[in-house]
């Protein structure tokens, strides 16, 4: 009886410590993913916003602390000034740049329809992380597509109020022509 009692003990021990191995082994794999996600939002952010850098496209990548940079800008000093941002950044332990440098030479005569796609694209990043940042709209469900310069506006607001706000946000960016709104409200 005791000798039972005490594989069963031992067993149960077993089995607990294994769970509890196993709970902290996925408590510290999702930890790593959310603070990878967290360094990934910054460089992001810190490369998007910052004036001196002109970048045609970059992706972030982030895994362990490491940053992968890829896509494209349109110097080497670029290339140099994106790793030092994100170097700069809290958490960051490596940064593996794998950036192309694009000059107008490699596009044979297309760099203008080049250039203003890569415009309508950061115009277009720039509105809807303002419009996600604003406390008083519901971002997530307003659409934004720029052609040439041109902002659409679809989607959905709550009132007329957030629908002004949207396309005063919209006007008030940089390189924005003019903004079309097809925003619709619930009231």
């Amino acid at each position: 009886m005791k000798r039972t009692t005490l594989i069963c003990l031992v067993t149960m021990i077993t089995t607990i410590t294994s769970f509890s191995t196993q709970a902290d082994e996925r408590s510290n794999d999702w930890k790593a993913t959310a603070n990878d996600a967290w360094i990934d939002g910054k460089v992001e952010a810190t490369l998007l916003f910052n004036g001196q850098l002109n970048t045609f496209d970059i992706n972030t990548d982030v895994n362990n602390g490491k940053v992968i940079l890829t896509g494209k800008v349109g110097s080497e000093v670029d290339k140099r000034l994106a790793t030092e941002l994100a170097e700069s950044i809290d958490g960051v332990s490596e940064v593996d740049n794998r950036l192309s440098v694009v000059t107008p030479q490699d596009y044979e005569g297309k760099w203008d329809t080049f250039t203003n796609d890569m415009k309508d694209a950061k115009i277009a990043t720039v509105i809807k992380t303002r419009l996600l940042l604003e406390s008083e709209l519901s971002g997530t469900d307003i659409d934004v597509d720029v052609s040439q310069g041109v902002v659409r506006l679809s989607g959905k607001v709550r009132n007329p109020s957030e629908r002004d706000l949207a396309i005063a946000i919209a006007k008030n960016t940089a390189d924005v022509s003019d903004v079309k709104s097809e925003l619709s409200t619930d009231s």
